[in-house]
Formats: C-alpha cells, sequence, structure tokens
C-alpha cells in the first residue's frame, strides 16, 4: 500500500465530482480530488519520486516502488499558459512528499472561469484509491489524502 499525499488544503472530494469527465470517469486513474482553500499556496508532492513531467499547471511524480502520481491543478488551466503559477521544482529532480512543487492561486484560476478543483490520480493502477477520510472533510496539504496497492 502507498499513501499518498494532499498536494492543497482544501475539501477532499471523490474523483468522480470532478467536472471533467475524463478525470470523473476514472480514465486517468483512480484517487480523489480536491476543492482547493483560496489564497496562494504551495502544491505539494504526494509521495516520494522523481518528477517525471512539470508543467505550469500539473505535474507527475513517479515512485521508485512503482506507482506515478498526476497532480493537475484546476480544469483546463493549460489554456493558461502558465499565467499565476510558478514552478519551484524542476523536472527529473527527485523530491520528498509535502516538498513543494508549484506555487498558485486557486482563486485566480476561478477568476478566469474556470474550476480550480484539483485532481490526485495514480497512472496505471486498477484499484480504486480508498480515501484515508471521510469525503468532504478538510485536509491540509501534506496529509494523507488515500491509500493505494498497485
Amino acid at each position: 500500500m502507498v499513501d499518498v499525499l494532499s498536494p492543497v488544503a482544501g475539501q477532499r472530494q471523490a474523483v468522480s465530482e470532478m467536472p471533467d469527465p475524463v478525470f470523473a470517469t476514472g480514465l486517468v486513474g483512480p484517487g480523489a480530488a480536491i476543492v482547493p482553500l483560496p489564497g496562494r499556496q504551495s502544491a505539494v508532492s504526494p509521495i516520494d519520486g522523481t518528477l517525471s513531467k512539470v508543467f505550469p499547471h500539473a505535474y507527475l511524480v513517479v515512485s521508485d516502488r512503482g506507482p506515478a502520481v498526476l497532480v493537475h491543478l484546476g480544469i483546463d488551466t493549460v489554456q493558461l499558459h502558465g499565467d499565476g503559477f510558478t514552478s519551484l521544482a524542476a523536472e527529473h529532480q527527485w523530491v520528498h512528499a509535502g516538498q513543494a512543487i508549484v506555487s498558485w492561486d486557486p482563486a485566480e484560476v476561478e477568476r478566469t472561469g474556470r474550476s480550480a478543483m484539483c485532481a490526485v490520480v495514480v497512472l496505471d493502477c486498477p484499484y480504486p484509491a480508498v480515501p484515508l477520510q471521510e469525503w468532504g472533510e478538510h485536509v491540509e496539504a501534506s496529509e494523507p489524502l488515500f491509500s493505494i496497492e498497485c
């Protein structure tokens, strides 16, 4: 079992609540969604691993133990071309769970008419995520979000 940490502070939700059918249907993988708190915050690494990909609005951390976890900050945020996001880590860098990766402000994303809801999903894993707390409860960045066996 791998414990996946919350990359941001906010309200934990089932990934099926994502306002994007690609995430909501589980097509990308099992995981969770987070309705982030407003205000500038740093999104952190959900696991120990290597930053395989880093975009202003999303990043992928690959564990030595197998799973790869994608963090996607907001919906359709690729269309912002990096505006409002600041990378704090570099691609191919080893990171520890809880290490800051991207600084952003969910309220700025919402001002553009987009959802700031974040997806935290495990790629290439056929098993469901097991929430470590009830959906709807508050979670801080770096707190355990879900467990998964891949």
